[in-house]
């Protein structure tokens, strides 16, 4: 069984931050669960772009608000209880608006190794 916390993850190399988000990996690919498990904030009034050309993920919006623009489609609002799922490589712009800071909960498959952070076309690398 594996156990652990948000606030021991926090504190540890799993914590992995940006200009505009911080992502807490608690569960990675060495846990060998076949995904990973993520508790990522966006900050507010930022605004990054994605696009996981490798992973497929589904972010669960805890808190705060925003909106993710697929490119080439449409816009859609998040709040507390919104999911939304990338499954078919969805390239976006996640946005998190003024005074809206989101905290996300986040599952990557694969799983990443906790290492990754986007590249300059928003795609985590494939790790080993």
């Amino acid at each position: 069984m594996i156990v652990r916390t948000l606030d021991e993850c926090r504190d540890s190399e799993r914590r992995v931050a940006s200009e505009t988000w911080e992502s807490v990996r608690m569960l990675l690919k060495d846990d060998n669960m076949g995904f990973s498990f993520h508790i990522t904030t966006i900050y507010e009034n930022t605004e990054t772009h994605i696009h996981y050309k490798n992973h497929l993920e589904s972010v669960y919006c805890i808190s705060g608000e925003g909106e993710i623009e697929v490119i080439g489609g449409e816009t859609y609002p998040i709040k507390p209880g919104t999911l939304y799922i990338l499954d078919k490589h969805d390239e976006h712009y996640l946005r998190a608006y003024k005074n809206k800071e989101m905290v996300m909960a986040c599952v990557f498959n694969p799983p990443i190794t906790g290492a990754e952070v986007h590249d300059e076309n928003g795609v985590y690398p494939i790790l080993d």
